[in-house]
Order: structure tokens, then C-alpha cells, then sequence
């Protein structure tokens, strides 16, 4: 294996392989990659990392969550919506407690269904995605969506209540640039609210690879608390507050690692032919395994080590 070069973290050239893997979950690659541990600071990268071209090629069209007219996806985007909540009432505390005006823009918005939850409590949204499709999707929903990266948004600085960025981070090449134009457009007391997978969960301490925080290829970064915490604050961010359990993210991720077949996501993703009966199937023993996995997921979250870490941060004085 070639040496990673210079951590992004620290600078340090020294490292250690954890793993190796490919993409377990879609499948977009049969390609082998390395999964490294800087030796000074403990930053979690992927090794080697791949160019754009090639990175775009690991993210499918669907990449996201489209209702369908089915049945079963109006009960599945029910279930979004359930869980979903977490996230909504996180912002809104941040919006309550920063007492400003401007809207909320959602990095990496998907089909939008967290804003319009957001925008249907009197908030003022707008989402950001890479992909027209889902740009699209958020539309129909109602959410106003543009096909952009957040350095190119149409707004001008000091303009936005808050920039909510879920699982954004762990996929950029110098997720300090985003940062640093999250912070620009904020106003005085706006709120940046980020979540990303944890490398200090028990998860992954216990399945190594097969943990489907890690998503090789697509997650070029992996964060401890630590990690995140350090980033925000070396782009001029102070951390406020941490909730280290997610009920939309926790528990399917947890079954997701156990059972990658059975995720509805990859499944969708893979193209498999599936009768109706095989899906429901399939569906119910998937949300039999995320309800099973609520009891552990919520004891590693009161230990402070769940699978997911989300803070919310204000600009430094």
C-alpha cells in the first residue's frame, strides 16, 4: 500500500491500517480500499482516496429517499416521519434559543422531507443537493431546493437563522471550506447544526468493517466526538450542546451492519427483483431488527458512545 500522505486533521505523515473493505452496502464497486488511523491525532480516513469522477460514480441516482405511490412507501415515509422528529425538535431548540430571523438551509437536503417538517412548524427553509432529482423531489414537497454546493447558495452573508448539515461532513475532501462558508452565512447568533456517524461508538468498536457507519467508499472522513469538536472549533465555531442518540440513524444503522440485505435503502438501490410479498417480508424483518436494537442503542447513547454524534455550535464571540 502506498503511504495516505498528510493527515487533514494534524499534518502528521504517520498512520496505521485499520481494516480494508469495499461497498458493502450498495455495492457500486468491487474495488478495495484501506481504512487508516493517524498514529498522532487518531483521524479515520479512506485510503486511497478517490478522484471526483470516480467518488461520483459510488453514489447511485437514488441516493435518497423518493416516495412512491405504493402503499408501502407511504408507510415507509410515515416512519420517516416518526423518526425524523428527533432531528426536528433538536432544531428548533437551536432556533428558539438564537432568536434570529433568516431561513434554514439544509446541506445535502435530499427529498426534502425534513424541511418540510421543519417549514410546516413556521420556519423559513431551504435545501441544497447535488442531485437534480432530488432538488426536484423537495419541490413536489412543497421545500423551494436548488442543485448546489453551499459556497454557490444565492443568499448573502449574515442571511440565515441556521445551517443544518446531517451527515454532510464524512463525505467532503475539506469539510473546513464548507465550514467556513456555513459561518459566513450565518447571522450574529444563527445556529450550525451537524451530525455524523461516530468512530467512538460501540458499534464499531464491536463490528470493525461490517459497521455501516465506515460506508466505504463514500465516507472519506470518520469522526470521533473529539475529532468534530476540534474541527468546529479550529473554523470559528463554539459548541453548545450534544445528543449522541438519534432515533431515525441509531438503531438502522445497528441493523443495517447485521443485515446490509435487508436494508429498504440498498435494496432499492441494488435493483433487485422483489414480489411484493418478498418485500413486505423483508421490510418487516428489517424494522423487527431496528426495534430490537433500540434497547443497546440507547445504553451505548447514555454512555456517551453512540453511533451518531450531533452538535449544535454558535460563531465565536
Amino acid at each position: 500500500m502506498t503511504p495516505p500522505g498528510n493527515c487533514p486533521g494534524c499534518g502528521s505523515t504517520d498512520f496505521r491500517t485499520l481494516f480494508q473493505a469495499t461497498d458493502r452496502l450498495y455495492k457500486t464497486t468491487t474495488k478495495i480500499f484501506f481504512v487508516v488511523e493517524c498514529s498522532q491525532c487518531g483521524l479515520i480516513r479512506l485510503h486511497p482516496r478517490p478522484q471526483p469522477a470516480e467518488l461520483r460514480s459510488y453514489y447511485p441516482g437514488n441516493y435518497w429517499f423518493a416516495p412512491e405511490p405504493a402503499a408501502a412507501d407511504r408507510l415507509e415515509e410515515a416512519y420517516r416521519r416518526f423518526v425524523l422528529r428527533d432531528h426536528i425538535n433538536f432544531v428548533r431548540r437551536a432556533l428558539d434559543s438564537a432568536r434570529e430571523t433568516g431561513p434554514v438551509v439544509d446541506v445535502g437536503c435530499g427529498g426534502g422531507l425534513f424541511l418540510k417538517m421543519l417549514g410546516e412548524g413556521g420556519a423559513k427553509v431551504l435545501g441544497l443537493d447535488l442531485s437534480p432529482r432530488a432538488a426536484a423531489t423537495a419541490w413536489k414537497r412543497g421545500v423551494p431546493a436548488a442543485c448546489a454546493t453551499l459556497d454557490a447558495v444565492p443568499l448573502p452573508p449574515d442571511s440565515c437563522a441556521a445551517v443544518t448539515m446531517f451527515h454532510v461532513l464524512e463525505h467532503l475532501e475539506n469539510p473546513a471550506e464548507y465550514l467556513a462558508v456555513a459561518r459566513e452565512l450565518l447571522r450574529p447568533n444563527g445556529r450550525l447544526i451537524v451530525q455524523v456517524p461516530n468512530a467512538a461508538c460501540w458499534q464499531f468498536l464491536l463490528l470493525g468493517e461490517n459497521w455501516s457507519g465506515i460506508d466505504v467508499p463514500r465516507h472519506l472522513l470518520n469522526f470521533r466526538a473529539r475529532d468534530l469538536e476540534a474541527l468546529l472549533d479550529f473554523c470559528g465555531f463554539q459548541v453548545l450542546r450534544r445528543k449522541h442518540f438519534s432515533l431515525r440513524d441509531n438503531p438502522a444503522g445497528f441493523a443495517t451492519s447485521l443485515a446490509p440485505g435487508l436494508d429498504p435503502m440498498a435494496r432499492r438501490i441494488r435493483c433487485g427483483a422483489e414480489s411484493p410479498r418478498v418485500r413486505l417480508l423483508k421490510d418487516l424483518a428489517y424494522f423487527a431488527l431496528v426495534a430490537a436494537a433500540v434497547p443497546f442503542t440507547l445504553l451505548e447513547a447514555c454512555c456517551r458512545s453512540g453511533s451518531t454524534i450531533m452538535l449544535e455550535a454558535r460563531k465565536k464571540p
